[in-house]
């Protein structure tokens, strides 16, 4: 028996497979079916009734959203009878629906509005007053609007089905029936803000983007968040030369329509007043103003002076760099400097990853490949605080594909509500715990291992052992917390590792000090800190060392600086970043603030007042070098300049480098804390917090 189904929409011949609604069927054939309540992905609702179509030998009109195709089915989607269905519909919806366009946040935007337009009544029957609801503040960032409402339960089945939270349900019945939030009067969820965008009308709006703009006096710069590193595509709104909202409606990037609170709506340390926007430079023991070229001349003379006399540099990248800037900085510091003596915060064991894959292909996962895997394990991780994204993603594969889903944890995680199996137990004792797993493991098709920071050094080499000898495709994913953690190490900024993980020595250059070892090097004479903060929880052990920081705002180390040079967010420059899965994708420019410059153009401008030839520093013409000399970063121009994302493939053979688990350190972000940038959000920090089982005190 054929997958295929034939049928007749609107007079056209359509191959449809088995099982496929008649929307989607007619969608593929470029024929509207218009719809309030259907939303791809999610369960079906028919409460709005757009979708009613004229099926042959049906007795009645047939709801299009919950029809599946049949073999010679005959459907017509514009006949009189459904033409005059829909301007009943929308007649029945405008009857309380108050018509404040004017004002409403989704004016221009908005569905309700779109279909009245093309398939309603140019007047309406109905001429009482409007019933009246006061508009309630669920939280901070979430308003709620009920005569707005048509009750399409989008909001509901996105916060249970999509996120897992279950923070809205539907309240009293008929003419009374509303949404309403399951805490009672208040939101105790993620606040992702995924139930506004996923809002037909203006019944849920934004508490940061209320009454600020319309769509069409905003610019949209497409870029990636910058807040943790599953590499979320957010569309920046930006008016007047502010952000003013965040959300990637158009689902361009790899993750859709999704965003946590971070990418939606923590974007407002861009515009803090305390954002650096002139250099500084130490006068008298007082950090004071001074102009770009004064602490430009500073700096360079100072690094020639210790380089001229073989003094020894320290230098520290950033986890929140593009990996333009990554490239150039080793480059900086090997080729211009002298110096091995590089390193950031690592928070995963990716290069004993990549060392214990050694000979094998395709075997580390991308993000995509969290929807399609027949299972997945997590090891020491709770997805759903630290990478919500990698955890939308399973969740999504579970309700539309069964995935199975195994977890090995220290406590209780979201992802155990939905399980096979889930295991606690204590850390370090990790792989002993997977191993009780292994029969169930090894009975499906293919399976992704995701695990965390505590897995690293041996216990890495043991997990892939673990996971080759089940004897099915696996393929692996390392967690890293920060949004370029994973381009800072494929671009270098290792000690005793080049870009693609090569051997220094490759270069001609011995293995340099790890950052723990900068710090207490009692000789060091130029500590240089791009983007990073090791002053905040260490000492520096060198007296007399010249501190140079490039960073966004005043801090710890920023304070110990010698010179502070203000650098530009992720926000505010062009660039490419590294997911978590190795998945390269573009940064767009949206704002500019005042005073700061890129990383990229500050390093360019150290070199050129050094002398140095390292080559043009413009974004374009560094990632073109990346992709000649960088393994596994070969990748196709047009996937990533068309907003997609392409992955690497990094060098497929043994890593000359010892594992240093003792230098793994993570912060433990959750949803509601992200390092120095969420530290000077507004709005994170305006938010109760839910955090997971693991993190509550």
């Amino acid at each position: 028996m054929s997958d295929q189904v034939q049928l007749t929409i609107d007079g056209k011949a359509v191959s449809a497979p088995k099982g496929t609604l008649v929307i989607e069927a007619a969608k593929r054939a470029g024929i509207e079916i218009p719809a309030f309540c259907y939303y791809e992905g999610y369960s079906l609702q028919a409460a709005c009734r757009m979708c009613l179509v004229e099926v042959e030998k049906a007795p009645k009109l047939l709801p299009g959203c919950t029809l599946p195709v049949a073999e010679g089915m005959v459907v017509r989607t514009d006949s009189p009878k459904v033409v005059e269905a829909r301007k009943s519909m929308l007649e029945f919806l405008l009857a309380n629906h108050p018509l404040d366009c004017p004002v409403c946040d989704k004016g221009g935007e908005c569905e309700l509005q779109d279909m009245t337009f093309r398939y309603g009544l140019g007047e309406s029957r109905f001429t009482e007053i409007k019933q009246h609801v006061d508009e309630k503040q669920w939280s901070p960032l979430v308003y709620f609007d009920a005569p707005r409402c048509i009750l399409c339960y989008r909001c509901v089945r996105v916060c249970d089905e999509g996120m897992g939270v279950r923070a809205l349900g539907v309240g009293m019945r008929g003419v009374a029936t509303e949404i309403v939030p399951n805490a009672g009067d208040h939101l105790e969820c993620d606040e992702c803000g995924n139930c506004i965008d996923i809002c037909p009308v203006g019944a849920l709006t934004s508490g940061t983007y209320r009454y600020k703009s319309r769509p069409w006096e905003m610019s949209y710069a497409g870029t990636i968040c910058t807040h943790c590193a599953d590499g979320c595509k957010t569309t920046l709104s930006v008016r007047n030369g502010e952000i003013i909202r965040a959300n990637n409606r158009d689902r361009s990037g790899i993750n859709g329509e999704f965003l946590c609170v971070k990418g939606r709506f923590a974007f407002d340390f861009v515009h803090s007043p305390e954002r650096l926007q002139s250099p500084l430079v130490r006068r008298n023991g007082q950090l004071e103003p001074a102009s770009w070229s004064e602490a430009l001349a500073a700096v360079a003379a100072r690094f020639a002076d210790v380089k001229a006399r073989h003094g020894k540099f320290g230098v520290v990248g950033s986890t929140h760099s593009s990996n333009e800037e990554n490239y150039y900085l080793q480059k900086f510091a090997r080729a211009g400097l002298g110096t091995s003596n590089i390193d950031h915060r690592r928070t995963g064991d990716i290069a004993t990853l990549v060392d214990a894959l050694s000979g094998h292909q395709n075997a580390l996962a991308t993000v995509g490949d969290l929807y399609t895997t027949q299972a997945a394990l997590i090891v020491s991780a709770d997805l759903a605080q630290q990478h919500p994204l990698l955890a939308f993603q399973l969740r999504a594969n579970f309700r539309h594909h069964r995935a199975s889903i195994y977890t090995v944890t220290p406590g209780p995680v979201r992802e155990r509500d939905y399980a096979v199996q889930s295991i606690v137990t204590a850390a370090g004792q990790e792989i002993e715990a997977v191993e009780e797993l292994r029969e169930n493991l090894a009975k499906h098709e293919n399976l992704v291992i995701v695990f965390g920071p505590s897995i690293s050094g041996e216990a890495v080499r043991r997990l892939v052992a673990f996971g080759q000898s089940l004897g099915v495709p696996v393929k692996y994913i390392c967690l890293v917390e920060d949004s370029n953690s994973r381009g800072a190490m494929d671009m270098g900024l290792l000690p005793e590792l080049g870009p693609g993980y090569c051997s220094v020595r490759e270069s001609g250059l011995e293995p340099g000090l790890a950052l723990p070892e900068m710090l207490g090097a009692p000789d060091l004479d130029v500590l240089w800190v791009i983007g990073a903060d090791p002053l905040e929880q260490a000492t520096l052990s060198a007296r007399n060392c010249f501190v140079v920081v490039q960073d966004l705002f005043r801090t710890a180390t920023a304070r110990r600086a010698d010179v502070v040079l203000p650098s530009a967010s992720a926000y505010e420059k062009n660039g490419t970043v590294t997911n978590v899965c190795g998945e390269v994708q573009r940064l767009r420019q949206g704002p500019k603030v005042m005073g700061a410059k890129s990383d990229l153009e500050i390093l360019g401008l150290i070199g050129k007042e050094m002398g140095l030839d390292l080559g043009i520093w413009t974004p374009d013409k560094v990632f073109e070098e990346i992709r000649r000399t960088v393994r596994g970063y070969n990748v196709a121009l047009p996937v990533i300049a068309t907003g997609g994302a392409a992955p690497t493939m990094p060098l497929n053979g043994p890593v000359v480098a010892d594992s240093r688990p003792d230098l793994i350190h993570t912060d433990g972000a959750t949803l509601f804390t992200s390092g120095t940038l969420g530290r000077y959000s507004k709005t994170l920090n305006s938010l109760m917090e839910a955090p997971g089982e693991l993190y509550k005190p």
